[in-house]
């Protein structure tokens, strides 16, 4: 279910006259105010050890509990994507991260509730200067250090996480990364 079939009165005014304006967009006839729907920033963490392993979850709550994932999650408001993706990983994870680099970012559909919430997926290459500190937190069932050769894709359970690791492999292995 797209987020805009939700939204049946203006939230200015109460108006049931709150019609669809686009494929992105509604507008209320009586007042004039128009929503647009805005992808939300979620970020991503590739954390290499120091042996070339890869940080890898395993997934704590739905959407895909029980699947691996990335360390990660949603920018809260009033914070910069790298501000965003160092404090999640420190929930998620208990490590502290020293530098964050942004890599690339993928469009991503986020089912949540029901209702499918456009986002927009920023990947990081994160260093952590400690990695003793490793544990499970947060979102994450458990936390683990993973051979890039053993990382299996499809064992990830969300497409936009899927996608961006394997363009991070690909990175990885041609030397592209920075």
């Amino acid at each position: 279910m797209q987020i805009t079939e939700k939204f049946v009165f203006c939230p200015i005014c109460g108006s049931s006259h709150f019609k669809t304006e686009s494929e992105k967009s509604k507008k209320c006839d009586n007042c004039g105010f128009e929503y647009f729907v805005n992808p939300a920033s979620s970020n991503v963490a590739f954390i290499l050890d120091d042996n070339g392993r890869l940080l890898v979850e395993r997934r704590l709550r739905e959407p895909a509990k029980g699947t691996l994932d990335l360390p990660g999650g949603f920018a809260d408001a009033e914070e910069t994507a790298e501000e965003g993706v160092i404090r999640e990983v420190k929930e998620e994870t208990g490590l502290d991260i020293s530098k964050a680099q942004y890599l690339f970012s993928l469009p991503n559909t986020y089912r949540y509730s029901g209702i499918d919430i456009p986002t927009l997926d920023l990947f990081f290459l994160c260093k952590a200067d400690d990695t003793t500190m490793l544990r499970a937190g947060d979102d994450a069932a458990e936390c683990f250090w993973c051979d890039i050769d053993d990382i299996h894709t499809e064992l990830f359970g969300l497409s936009s996480i899927r996608h961006g690791l394997s363009l991070f492999i690909d990175m990885l292995k041609n030397g592209q990364l920075p």
